[in-house]
Formats: structure tokens, C-alpha cells, sequence
């Protein structure tokens, strides 16, 4: 089965995928943007048995990797392709990531850079502008944007992080025209609508931008919109109308199951109202989706403490580990908790 045998691992890299291998990496391909990265890992795995030193499918692999919190595994895969080839872009872009989410921007912007250079696509300049932004460093990440808009006027990617730098650096005038050309480039998408009803609502009272909304949401443009009803959750959430936040981030994540910050709102509207069950069974759907986020952990952890129930989110961060075994940090929290139970047993 392997036809790359008798080649030097240069050779191989360079090689364009055929046959068992190709078909292997599509279908890797298609599992990790439907988020089954397991099933992904295990097609690009059969895949390298084929071209063991194919550089596409070791950054497939590094990228399927760190979707799964695997930083570690990720990075040694890309660093033995850049030891053969410290221009590969593929692989300067992933290393890119994982510096970028241990928050090491410095290193990061190298990495995007260096991957820009060789291939210069919009996806990798919208990572220098954002990492840019990060870093505070606005102006630059602007002038990064605009470079790149030259040619790509109606990207809509590199659009909505202009808009967003703008707005972080509160030129909301600037901000709100960008979102209003996004809109009429594509009416459809709810985030750009959202924002510039926010946009618009600044400087005017909140109950007046309420009420607004709520008949917006009842209308039939607005009634199936997730990002308007998440909107009305933060507003009335902001007004202490807790109950009624609760239900709106409720209706906007039926709506957009995959957007998990409507699922986190509700349950802080819960914790905020002291319905420590309902805060509970939220949140813990929430981290579920979503383990690496810590505001949501330390809520968990407080709230089972509260309850006198700590034995109860052990069994939560084992099941999540289940599907999660790679995660040092939520093997770290299950050993403090289960520390504090033993401690705590007569």
C-alpha cells in the first residue's frame, strides 16, 4: 500500500496526495469541520501509514490535535516538519495557534508572519491582524487589515475584524459603516445585524432599546434570528431582568445550538437569580461543549461547593474527561476536588 517507500522524506513532502491516502485526508477533512475530530484523528492516522512523512497530513493531524486541547502532541508534529522545512506555511500557522492560545503574541505574529510569506491567504492575514490586536497594537493590526482589503475588498472575514478593532478602540461611527456594508453584502448574517442594532442603541436608553427589541423578535424577520435574541439576554441581563434574560439566551441557543455563549448566559442568569439547580445543569452542559473555559469551571466549583456536593462535579469532570483525555487541566482540577472530598469524608 505504501507507494512513497522508496523516496527521501523531502521528496515525500513535496508529493501531491493520491489514491488511499487522498481519500483518507477528504474525509478527515470533512469530520473535523463537522467537529468529529476523533474520528478525524483516526482517518489521518490510517493516512500517514501510507505517506508516513507526507507534511499535509502531519499538519492535518497537528490541527485535528489542538482543536482537542492537545497543544503538546500538535507541537511536535509541526516542529518535525519544520525541521525539514522551517518555511512550510501549513506548519509556521499551527505553532502560530499554539502560541496564540498560551497567550505568547509575540511568538505567535513570527509564526503567522513567517506562514504569510509563503502563502499569503486572507485566513492568515486575519490571524496577524487579530494577534496584532491582542497585543494592543491597533494601529498596526488596521493598517494590516487595509493592506489586505486592497485586493479584498468584500472579504467579509477581514471586514468584521476591522469593524471589531474599531470598536475596541471606540470608533463606533467607523465600526457601524463597515457592519451596515456588511449587511447589504450579505442581509442574512445575524452576527452584523446584531451588531448594528448595538451600535445604533449606544447612546440611547436601555429600556427604549428593550422594548425595541422585543418587538423585533416577534416579528418574522426576527422571531428565527439567534444573535437579536442573545442580544435582548445580554440587554435585559444588563437591566437586572434576569428571568427574562435567562429566557432569551434559552430561545437563542435552540436556535444556534453550537453557540455556546448563549448556553453560558443562561446559566449565569441562573447563578445571579441564586437557582442554583437550574445554574448547575446549564453550566454544566456549557462545560461540556466547552472545557477549557475557566470562569464557567470556577462557577461549577463554587456552586457544588455551595450545595455541599463536591462528590457530584468529580463525576462531572470524569465524564467530560471521557471524551477530554487530554486535558491536563481538567485532570489537575479532578485531582483537587477529589483531594477535598477524601479530606472532607469522616
Amino acid at each position: 500500500m505504501n507507494g512513497y517507500k522508496h523516496l527521501n522524506k523531502r521528496e515525500v513532502a513535496d508529493m501531491k496526495l493520491t489514491g488511499f491516502s487522498h481519500t483518507k485526508w477528504e474525509r478527515a477533512i470533512d469530520l473535523k469541520k463537522r467537529g468529529q475530530y476523533q474520528e478525524a484523528e483516526r482517518e489521518l492516522k490510517e493516512a500517514l501509514e501510507d505517506a508516513p512523512d507526507h507534511f499535509l497530513l502531519k499538519a492535518s493531524l497537528a490541527d485535528v490535535y489542538l482543536r482537542q486541547d492537545r497543544s503538546m502532541e500538535a507541537k511536535i508534529l509541526v516542529e518535525s516538519i519544520l525541521s525539514f522545512d522551517p518555511q512550510y506555511p501549513q506548519a509556521q500557522y499551527i505553532l502560530g495557534e499554539i502560541f496564540f492560545k498560551q497567550n505568547l503574541f509575540e511568538q505567535a505574529l513570527q509564526c503567522f508572519r513567517q506562514a504569510f510569506q509563503k502563502d499569503p491567504r486572507p485566513y492568515v492575514i486575519l490571524r496577524v491582524a487579530r494577534t496584532l490586536s491582542k497585543m494592543e497594537r491597533y494601529e498596526e493590526a488596521l493598517e494590516t487589515l487595509d493592506s489586505a482589503l486592497v485586493s479584498e475588498r468584500k472579504n467579509p472575514g477581514l471586514l468584521k475584524e476591522k469593524a471589531l478593532i474599531l470598536v475596541r478602540i471606540n470608533r463606533l461611527d467607523e465600526a457601524l459603516d463597515i457592519y451596515e456594508k456588511l449587511h447589504e453584502l450579505n442581509p442574512d448574517d445575524s452576527f452584523v445585524r446584531k451588531e448594528i442594532y448595538r451600535l445604533k442603541g449606544k447612546n440611547r436608553p436601555d429600556e427604549k432599546v428593550i422594548h425595541e427589541l422585543q418587538t423585533v423578535v416577534k416579528l418574522s424577520s426576527g422571531k428565527d434570528d439567534a444573535q437579536l435574541h442573545g442580544f435582548l439576554g445580554q440587554k435585559l441581563k444588563g437591566a437586572g431582568k434576569l428571568e427574562e434574560a435567562a429566557a432569551e439566551f434559552r430561545v437563542a441557543q435552540h436556535l444556534d445550538p453550537n453557540n455556546v455563549f448563549f448556553l453560558k448566559q443562561e446559566g449565569f442568569c441562573h447563578y445571579q437569580r441564586k437557582d442554583y439547580e437550574k445554574a448547575i445543569q446549564t453550566l454544566g452542559d456549557a462545560f461540556r461543549k466547552d472545557p477549557s473555559d475557566y470562569i464557567v469551571k470556577k462557577s461549577l466549583e463554587k456552586l457544588y461547593t455551595t450545595l455541599q456536593n463536591l462528590e457530584e462535579f468529580t463525576l462531572l469532570l470524569k465524564e467530560i474527561l471521557k471524551d477530554h483525555p487530554h486535558n491536563v487541566k481538567l485532570m489537575g482540577t479532578l485531582k483537587k476536588i477529589q483531594k477535598q472530598v477524601n479530606e472532607r469524608k469522616p
